[in-house]
């Protein structure tokens, strides 16, 4: 039979609400992994928070971590692939920092090691909101100047704040399609989040080259907010949990039952993978 890629988001989707996997989502998918499952996940999150809240899970695939920017592998932490932002990318940026009252958090590899780089003085509450979830993170690095923000090789840049604010610079940046822009409402919270990537780092060009990388033919992927869009339409199926957003719901080719009750490892249990 064809080898299928089976490829699922993170948060809201295999997580529970408590950003958690339940001890019966680990132990169905371990069993299929081992009977030769070919699973992974694509998440927004950096590898380093993902390894987190997947502990226990057998994983056997590259990683998908940044919404695309990296593909990781799991048992080393080694990236295997890197989307940057170019040289001019970095200086149209740094001109729409200006323009935003609150510190962005900007990712980099500086000397190869990830910094999240942001001004304390300059965050808003769901800044110091997303800061107090991270004491201890290595990659936190703040900065008293904003030209400090922009130092190594930027990857990665999410202004966390009120919808009025942000909204204007991501329908300026969305014009631009050297940039990827994601535009949300947080899925625990009331603030928002302004994400900006290179094009070419999304779920989908991500996908299609570890589909390429572990030779296989088909994609089902599975997913709960818009930035899932990109993967879902590159996928042979594409289910949504039914919390999802209804954007993403409209190009899926089912939905599921609630990310509370396990619906994707139920999901792929009932689909058996002894014989591939």
């Amino acid at each position: 039979m064809e080898k299928i890629l089976y490829l699922t988001d993170l948060d809201g989707t295999l997580l529970n609400s408590h950003t958690l996997l339940t001890k019966r989502t680990k132990e169905m998918i371990n069993t299929l992994v081992c009977e030769g499952m070919q699973f992974s996940y694509a998440t927004a999150r950096s590898f380093q928070s993902a390894s987190k809240v997947t502990q226990g899970l057998s994983l056997n695939l590259p990683v998908i971590c940044y919404n695309g920017a990296f593909l990781v592998d799991p048992q080393s932490g080694k990236r295997l692939f890197s989307c940057v932002f170019s040289d001019s990318e970095r200086e149209e940026l740094r001109r729409f920092v200006e323009m935003v009252s609150c510190s962005p958090f900007v990712y980099s590899l500086v000397n190869g090691k990830e910094q999240v780089r942001f001004c304390p003085e300059l965050l808003g509450d769901g800044g110091h909101y997303y800061l107090s979830n991270r004491i201890g993170d290595p990659r936190m690095c703040p900065v008293q100047k904003i030209e400090n923000l922009f130092d190594g090789q930027l990857f990665y840049l999410t202004w966390i704040g009120e919808r009025e604010e942000l909204l204007p610079v991501a329908r300026q940046l969305e014009k631009d399609n050297r940039f990827r822009c994601i535009f949300q409402q947080e899925l625990y919270r009331e603030e928002y989040w302004l994400e900006i990537m290179p094009r070419l780092a999304t779920k989908a060009e991500a996908a299609e080259r570890l589909k390429e990388w572990c030779g296989c033919k088909r994609l089902i992927c599975f997913g709960d907010r818009i930035n899932d869009i990109p993967m879902f339409l590159v996928s042979d199926e594409a289910y949504a949990v039914q919390e999802a957003a209804e954007e993403l719901k409209a190009v899926a080719t089912g939905v599921l039952g609630s990310n509370e009750e396990d619906a994707v490892a139920e999901f792929l249990w009932k689909k058996g993978f002894g014989n591939q």
